[in-house]
C-alpha cells in the first residue's frame, strides 16, 4: 500500500508549486525513533510523558501595542492542566485556556479572551513553551499583554531553562493525523497543509513581494531544534507597515531593539526625523534598501524563521500535542489560527480511535491460553480472556473471541443474542488481574474486585464480534490496591468502559 506525500527542499522552490512535486512512498515498517530533547530530572527527555517546570520563573517587559510594562510569572502545574494564563492584575484573577476557540484579535498578534478578560501576543510565550516541551505550565502576568523582549522567543527559552523542565508520573497522549488536512486563504494568498508524519515538523515558505527578502523558506526537522534553530528569531515589520501602525497609535511598545524594520523605499530626511523622535534615537541609519540601523541577521532567513516561530506558538492552541509535518506557505495569525481550528475539529471528530489496540491476529500473542489458565484460577464457563497481544508495565490489552455457542447466549435475549454486560467487566478484571499480577513479583496471587465506577456501555456485543480488551493502570500498585482504566472495543468502536480496582492477594 502506498501514500502520495508532497515535499518541498532546497532554496528554490516555487511557492506557486508547493503541491505539485508527488513523491510516491512505498510504506514500509517504520520503527520510531524518538527524539532526545532537554534534560528532565531523570537525565533524558521522555517525549512520551508530560512536562512541568521545576520552579517559578519571572520576567519583566513591555508590550509591543500597548507599550504598558508588564511582569510575566511561568508556574509549574499538575499533569494534564494544559497550558493557561492568568491576568492577575484583574479582580477574581480570571483564567484564560491556550485555545483557538478563545481567540478574538490576530490583527498584529494573537489575542485570547475569555472570563471578562484579555491577554495579547501569546505566540512567542507558547512557542518557547512548546519548543522546550512543556505540557503544563500556569502563565500568570499582571497587565493586558506578554512583554515583548527582544521580539523573539529567545528569553523566553532562557527563562525556562533557568526554572529547569521535570518529568511528571503522566504518559503525554500525541494525536496523529491519517489523512491530509488542507486550508487555503485565497485572499491572501495562504496555503497549508498537515500530513501524517512519526514527528511534529514544520516547513515556513513566505514571499512579500520584497526585493530585500526576496522569497525564504524555513524547516524545523524536530521540536528539539526550536532552542537553536528557531527561538532567536525575531519579529519582523516593513517600514511602510510601521508607518500605518504610528498613525493609528499603535505598537506603542515598539522600539529598534525588539523588531527588525525591513526598509523597502527611499526614506527623505523629514520621515528620518520622525523616527528618530519615535524610537528616542539620536541616530537612525537607513539604506534605500535594507534594514533600519543595518541591523545584522541572527540567520540569512530570519524573517522566514520567525513566521515559523509563530505556527509553533499558535498551533499550540490546538490543544493537543500532534504529530504531523505542516507545510505553511505564506502563513500569518489569522490563517494560523483558522488553521488550529481544523485541526482540533479533526482530532476531536476522531478522538474516540486514539489508543485503540491493533490486532493482527496472525501474530504470535505474547501470552497464549495455556499462559493464561496458569495464571489465573477462571476455569469454562468462566474463563474470558483467549489470549493477551499487548503488555507493558503500565497496560495489558487481551482477546475475547465471542462465537454463537457461548453458553450465556441460552437464555440472554434467546434468538437476539446479546453478550452480558456484567460478563464484558468481568472480562476486563480477568485482563487486569494478568497485569497486577505480572507486576507483583515472583509468587501466586489471586486478585478481587474492590469497586467499580463509570461503568458505561455503549454498544452492544454480539455472536461474531472480537472484543479487545484494554486495562491501564490509573495509578501505582499501593499495598497491594490496584486501580485501572477499563476499555472494551470491538472493531474501532468502545463497547464498554468502566474504572475498576482489585486487591492483589498472595495466595
Amino acid at each position: 500500500m502506498g501514500r502520495l506525500f508532497y515535499i518541498v527542499s532546497g532554496p528554490a522552490i516555487d511557492p506557486s508549486t508547493l503541491y505539485l512535486i508527488p513523491i510516491f512512498v512505498i510504506m514500509n515498517p517504520i520503527i520510531e525513533k524518538k527524539p532526545s530533547g532537554g534534560e528532565s530530572s531523570s537525565g533524558h527527555f521522555n517525549p512520551d510523558k508530560q512536562h512541568t517546570l521545576k520552579s517559578a520563573v519571572s520576567i519583566s517587559g513591555t508590550g509591543l501595542h500597548t507599550g504598558v510594562m508588564a511582569d510575566l510569572i511561568l508556574k509549574p502545574a499538575n499533569p494534564g492542566f494544559g497550558l493557561q494564563f492568568q491576568r492577575i492584575d484583574l479582580p477574581g484573577q480570571p483564567v484564560i485556556k491556550a485555545d483557538c476557540d478563545l481567540v478574538t484579535d490576530v490583527s498584529r498578534g494573537t489575542t485570547l479572551e475569555a472570563n471578562g478578560a484579555k491577554v495579547s501576543t501569546v505566540e512567542h510565550v507558547l512557542a518557547a513553551l512548546v519548543g522546550m516541551g512543556v505540557d503544563n505550565c500556569l502563565i500568570e502576568i499582571n497587565g493586558p499583554e506578554m512583554p515583548i523582549m527582544d521580539g523573539s522567543s529567545q528569553p523566553f527559552v532562557e527563562l525556562i531553562e533557568e526554572a529547569g523542565v521535570i518529568e511528571q508520573d503522566a504518559a503525554k497522549v500525541w494525536y496523529s493525523i491519517d489523512e491530509n488536512i488542507y486550508h487555503y486563504n485565497e485572499a491572501k494568498r495562504v496555503e497549508m497543509v498537515a500530513m501524517p508524519s512519526m514527528e511534529y515538523n514544520i516547513t515556513t515558505l513566505i514571499d512579500f513581494n520584497s526585493p530585500v527578502l526576496g522569497t525564504q523558506h524555513a524547516g524545523l526537522k524536530h521540536i528539539t531544534d526550536f532552542k537553536s534553530e528557531v527561538a532567536p528569531c525575531r519579529t519582523f515589520v516593513f517600514l511602510h507597515e510601521l508607518e500605518m501602525l504610528l498613525d493609528n497609535n499603535l505598537i506603542k511598545g515598539g522600539d529598534v531593539n525588539n523588531a527588525i524594520v525591513i526598509v523597502d523605499k527611499p526614506v527623505d530626511e523629514k520621515e528620518m526625523k520622525r523616527l528618530k523622535e519615535i524610537f528616542r534615537r539620536d541616530r537612525i541609519e537607513v539604506k534605500s534598501e535594507g534594514y533600519l540601523n543595518n541591523i545584522e541577521l541572527r540567520f540569512p532567513n530570519e524573517p522566514a524563521r520567525h513566521k515559523l516561530l509563530d505556527v509553533v506558538g499558535d498551533l499550540a492552541l490546538i490543544g493537543y500535542p500532534i504529530k504531523a509535518k505542516i507545510i505553511a506557505n505564506r502563513p500569518g495569525h489569522s490563517t494560523n489560527v483558522e488553521f488550529a481550528k481544523k485541526i482540533k475539529q479533526y482530532i476531536k471528530k476522531n478522538k474516540h480511535t486514539k489508543g485503540v489496540p491493533v490486532y493482527d491476529p496472525t501474530l504470535p500473542p505474547v501470552y497464549d491460553y495455556q499462559f493464561i489458565e496458569k495464571t489465573l484460577p477462571h476455569r469454562f464457563p468462566f474463563a474470558l480472556v483467549d489470549k493477551i497481544i499487548e503488555l507493558s508495565d503500565t497496560q495489558i490489552v487481551g482477546v475475547k473471541n465471542v462465537t454463537y455457542n457461548e453458553w450465556f447466549f441460552q437464555g440472554h435475549f434467546p434468538g437476539n443474542p446479546v453478550m452480558p454486560g456484567v460478563l464484558q467487566i468481568e472480562a476486563l478484571a480477568q485482563c487486569g488481574g494478568i497485569l497486577a499480577i505480572n507486576l507483583s513479583g515472583e509468587g501466586q496471587y489471586d486478585t478481587y474486585f474492590l469497586k467499580i465506577d463509570n461503568c458505561k456501555f455503549k454498544q452492544m456485543v454480539r455472536p461474531g464480534d472480537t472484543m479487545l480488551l484494554k486495562m491501564e493502570l490509573s495509578a501505582p500498585i499501593r499495598r497491594g490496591i490496584c486501580e485501572m482504566k477499563g476499555t472494551v472495543y470491538v472493531g474501532n468502536k468502545v463497547a464498554t468502559e468502566a474504572d475498576l480496582v482489585a486487591q492483589i492477594v498472595k495466595r
